[in-house]
């Protein structure tokens, strides 16, 4: 019994909303690409842990990671293969965005994995 015959929860969700997994992919791009004040932050952070005075307090913001949800990574979702924890979050986070501007309400993390 393959994975390929029961569709997984992501897949079916994604058929139900009428999502399409390239806009997922597009989505995640524009959301996880790293902007300058992300740039700003990551200097901050580095000048902070290399300079002698540490009374100097870090932005405390975090960065976006600079990485996209991947074609393989989707398809690992969508065959039930294993899907790092990371990139669960970057799924769930582009798939929120589409379903916003769909004006339908969002999800979490457990309802599609």
């Amino acid at each position: 019994m393959s994975n390929e015959a029961t569709p997984t929860k992501f897949a079916t969700f994604l058929k139900d909303k009428k999502v399409d997994p390239r806009r997922i992919l597009t989505v995640s791009h524009k959301l996880e690409s790293l902007q300058p004040e992300d740039r700003a932050i990551r200097l901050g952070k580095r000048t902070a842990r290399n300079s002698e005075d540490k009374k100097a307090a870090p932005d405390t913001r975090k960065a976006r990671s600079g990485r996209p949800v991947t074609e393989r990574a989707l398809d690992a979702a969508m065959t039930g293969k294993s899907v790092s924890g990371p990139s669960k979050t970057r799924i769930v986070r582009a798939v929120n965005v589409l379903l916003e501007q769909k004006k339908l309400e969002k999800i979490d993390l457990r309802a599609l994995f």
